[in-house]
């Protein structure tokens, strides 16, 4: 079984950065593709980025010049590096993981088994 726990978040103005983690137990962490998934009040959870073991990223469009996902095997971590924040970025942040050695990095959430409880970010204007 593997336990994802997240950390980071926090209240930020607009503009600034937060950088998110991810800690991963239960698995050796290079066996583990990673994402990260947000959900804002009364929407959908919505896809942010992913990285494969090989290093392979995918970005949600809105985020790709902003957000940086990244990955620390020696440290069992993950990360998620958020710049120029806004206030539409307000959501609860969702890591997600599954054990997976190709090379796609999914958008999808269905893809991945392990998820944690989430972090709030908040962005005021």
């Amino acid at each position: 079984q593997v336990q994802l726990v997240e950390s980071g978040g926090g209240l930020v103005q607009a503009g600034n950065s937060l950088r998110l983690s991810c800690a991963a137990s239960g698995r050796t962490f290079n066996t583990l593709a990673m994402a990260w998934f947000r959900q804002a009040p009364g929407k959908e959870r919505e896809f942010v980025a992913a990285i494969t073991i090989r290093g392979n990223t995918n970005y949600r469009e809105s985020v790709k010049d902003r957000f940086t996902i990244s990955r620390d095997n020696a440290k069992n971590t993950g990360y998620l590096q958020m710049n120029s924040l806004k206030p539409e970025d307000t959501a609860i942040y969702y890591c997600a993981a599954r054990l997976y050695y190709g090379s796609i990095a999914s958008l999808s959430g269905a893809s991945y088994a392990y998820w944690g409880q989430g972090t709030q970010v908040t962005v005021s204007s």
